[in-house]
Formats: C-alpha cells, structure tokens, sequence
C-alpha cells in the first residue's frame, strides 16, 4: 500500500495514497527521545520539541508559524517519546506544499532565541510540577523507576527541574544537530498525495539536510528481583494504583499476541479488568491495562483509581485476575470476541489519514520490518488460546512485578 523512497543523505520518504480523501497528512518521524539523553541532558528532546515552535528566519514567531498552518485550516502539532519524536500536520491537500515548506523549516531552521528558551523553561518546568501534582501521572512516573531504576527509561520524558534549570542554548543545539538527522528520519504522508511529487519536493528541499552523529541509547536493564512496591503519601481521595511488568520489544514474535491478551485484559468495557474490578466489586471508576514495545524492551501495566480504603482489595483483585490468565486457557469464544475487537478498532482508526501515515511511518523507522495491517490480522487468526496463557505465564511473574501507590 505504500511507497518508499531514501534520499542520498539517508532521508526516506514513504507516502500512502488514500485517493477519496481530501486531506493530507505529513509527520517527520525522527529516531530520537528521552532514551537517548544523558543524566545531564535529561529533557533535551521534550524542550526541542518545544522550541522548534518558537520560530524560523522565515517565520520569526510563534504566532507566524500557527497561522501558517491554522489560518489554512490544517491543524499540528508535536510529540517527544522514549525512542520517536514527531513532528506533525493534516491540511486540506491542496495546502499540502505550505504545510510540508513549514514542518522542514522548524525542524531544519528553529532559531532557539535566548530570551524564547528562558520562557520556555518556566513553561516546561510547570509542565513537570502538573505531572508531579497529579496523583495519576505520578503513580505512573513512580512505576517506571521502579521498572528501570537508574536507567534513562526511568526518567521522566520532559526530565527534571533541576536538569530543565541547567539546559542551555549551546546543549540543545549540540543535541539537535548530533541526533536530529536525515539518516534516522522518516518522512511519512498519506491521503490525497503523488509520490513523485512528494520525492521533488524533498529533493529540493531537503537534499541538503545533513547526517548527524547518531547517538546511541544505553541498553535496557533487566530488573526482576521483584515484586517492587513504592507507596507515596497523598492527600487525595483515592489511592492510584499503577502496575508494571516487563514486557516485549518490538522484535520479539509475540508482541502482537501480547496485543491480543491485553484486550481480553483491560481495553475496554468488556475486558476482564473492568467486569471484574468495577462491574463485579464496584472498586474502581478508572482502570485499564496496556502494552508498550520499545527497541530492546516493553512493558505491560495497569492503571486502577479506587477509594483509598479499599486499595488492598483492589491489589488482591487485579492480581487474582492475572493468576486466572496464567492458571486457565481463555476459551475460544473470548479469544474470537478480542479479535473482532482488534479488527474493528483497526479499521476505525485507519479512517484517518494521519493514522495512515504514522502506521507505516512509525514501523519503517524502527523496524524490525513493515506490515500491512492485513498481515497483523492475519497473525492474530493464527492465535490460539495456549499461545496467550503461555504469554501469561512469562509476562505476568512475580519477580517481574513492580507496583506504585499514591494516595
């Protein structure tokens, strides 16, 4: 469904054509995050992020560059994550050109104005202090130092204030220019898009770009002299409750299936986790389960939001869920329903051009090779109920269990 194109400066361009939609969507989906900082440069990325929107020579401020791109009726924005930063748009295809001239000229020629920085370090400092404040948001920055302590994974994204407080000009500059490059970019767009000209483009204006260094990232740690618990005091009404397991990178075989056994367990209103927790003992309003794969790790975790009174019967519950998945095969009827629920999901989300864009985008740029969503259907087909208590058992042990509480 897609095409791909590299640059001789090691750039791809990967485009998917969606003829009977009107829009077009771009992303410049670069191989860099928090992973990759130093202790010293922790927040490095995340505080790029920001500055990229701060302005260009061609669009001195801020507002010069919304209204590029809003006053067109597109919409952008960006995101910094452990291994992928993203750099984003969706116009009307027709403003396809102004839209990928603007995107480049952030990401390429951002000017990083002192007196911009200084204000957008107050900015990302109460960005922090909001993740800090919030019970939810901690119990989950908590389960993952517990998860990789003393690891950059550990880290918060956004880092520090302390680390904030000390990044300078000239640092996030040297970041940029060693970790920002062609060679670990991958320009993606789908909609209404003619590869060719989408290639033109990039060659006229992005044949320059140069490579950087390209930093590596420090290896995943495996902790799993577990069960961790962290407790912190809250003055809060309920206690918040985050569970972490070490889960799958995205080159084992079994991510996809790991997929699977997370719909039977907390995505959504007919998962396991929600009947039980709240339809069954009314512990919870919020709780839910997800996977996430990295490079060379993963992890699989829980969220639930109870009344502070009943946290043990919470923790008792959830794990009792756990054990059944390891202990009992899931029944066929239960494995089919979470398929069609997959498939469905699916097909929803590929409505969008953009989802499009970053499906493709996103596995060119960190492999370990490109599917078409059929491919993945395909592979959840082939599933059967031994193959998820089997996953059950090897990611759901104890010793890999690492548990959060604020409240």
């Amino acid at each position: 469904m897609y095409q791909l194109t590299s640059l001789d400066n090691g750039l791809r361009l990967l485009t998917v054509s969606i003829p009977h939609v009107r829009s077009a969507s771009i992303g410049f989906f670069v191989g860099v995050g928090s992973r990759f900082e130093s202790d010293e440069l922790a927040g490095a990325s995340h505080f790029i992020e920001h500055m990229v929107f701060k302005g260009t020579k061609r669009h001195p401020t801020a507002l010069d560059i919304a209204e590029a791109i809003e006053a067109k009726g597109g919409i952008f924005n960006a995101s910094t994550g452990l291994e992928v930063t993203l750099f984003w748009a969706k116009v009307a295809a027709s403003h396809l050109p102004e839209a990928l001239n603007v995107l480049s000229d952030m990401l390429l020629h951002a000017r990083f104005d002192a007196s911009e920085i200084e204000k957008e370090r107050a900015v990302i400092s109460e960005e922090i202090n909001y993740s800090l404040d919030a019970p939810d948001s901690l119990s989950q920055i908590l389960v993952s130092r517990l998860q990789w302590p003393d690891h950059p994974l550990g880290r918060e994204i956004a880092g520090t204030r302390e680390s904030v407080a000390k990044l300078g000009r000239a640092d996030l500059l040297s970041f940029l220019a060693a970790n920002y490059g062609p060679d670990r970019t991958v320009l993606g767009l789908a909609g209404q898009i003619d590869h060719e000209e989408a290639v033109a483009w990039a060659q006229a204006h992005l044949a320059g770009w140069e490579p950087g260094l390209g930093q590596s990232f420090e290896p995943a740690s495996q902790n799993h002299n577990g069960p961790n618990l962290r407790v912190e005091y809250r003055d809060t009404e309920q206690a918040h409750l985050s569970f972490s397991f070490e889960g799958l990178s995205r080159r084992d075989p079994d991510r996809h299936a790991l997929r699977l056994l997370n719909v039977m367990l907390g995505e959504g209103m007919r998962s396991r986790l929600f009947q039980q927790v709240r339809e069954q003992l009314g512990l919870a309003y919020s709780v839910d389960s997800y996977v996430s794969t990295l490079q060379d790790t993963g992890s699989a975790g829980i969220y639930a939001g109870v009344a502070a009174n009943r946290a043990e019967e919470a923790v008792g519950a959830i794990l009792d869920v756990l054990d059944r998945m390891r202990q009992e095969p899931v029944s066929q009827i239960e494995l089919t329903k979470a398929r069609e629920f997959v498939s469905g999901r699916l097909t929803l989300s590929l409505e969008d051009s953009f989802t499009v864009a970053a499906w493709y985008a996103r596995q060119e740029l960190l492999g370990p090779r490109v599917l078409d969503p059929e491919d993945v259907l395909d592979y959840f087909e082939a599933l059967q109920p031994a193959d998820i208590q089997r996953l059950a058992q090897t990611v759901f042990r104890p010793e890999r269990l690492n548990l959060a509480v604020v409240g």
